[in-house]
């Protein structure tokens, strides 16, 4: 049964990192670091599971979820922010931007 665990924990944060490194979309890199962090947080679980301290575990979890939905609505914000002012949610058009 852990095995299966390992799997989709590892089949996470696989899909999450490939992700991050192929699209070039604002919006879809915070689809992609929360699909990454949910990898994470079921890392955590299963570690707290396997060493028998699932309330450690779970406050943890806890805590990385907070985190992660505040990294979200800001990251969300600024590729909203940026599409107005770009009208362009493309990374490489929007690194060339110069002030």
């Amino acid at each position: 049964m852990s095995y299966i665990i390992v799997i989709c924990i590892l089949g996470l944060l696989g899909i999450g990192f490939y992700c991050l490194l192929i699209t070039r979309n604002l919006l879809k890199l915070v689809v992609a670091l929360q699909v990454l962090v949910k990898g994470a947080m079921l890392a955590v679980l299963f570690a707290g599971c396997l060493v028998d301290n699932m309330e450690v575990a779970q406050s943890m979890a806890l805590t990385i979820i907070v985190a992660d939905t505040i990294v979200a609505v800001i990251g969300l914000a600024m590729a909203i922010q940026v599409r107005q002012i770009t009208n362009t949610s493309n990374i490489r058009s929007i690194s060339t931007l110069r002030k």
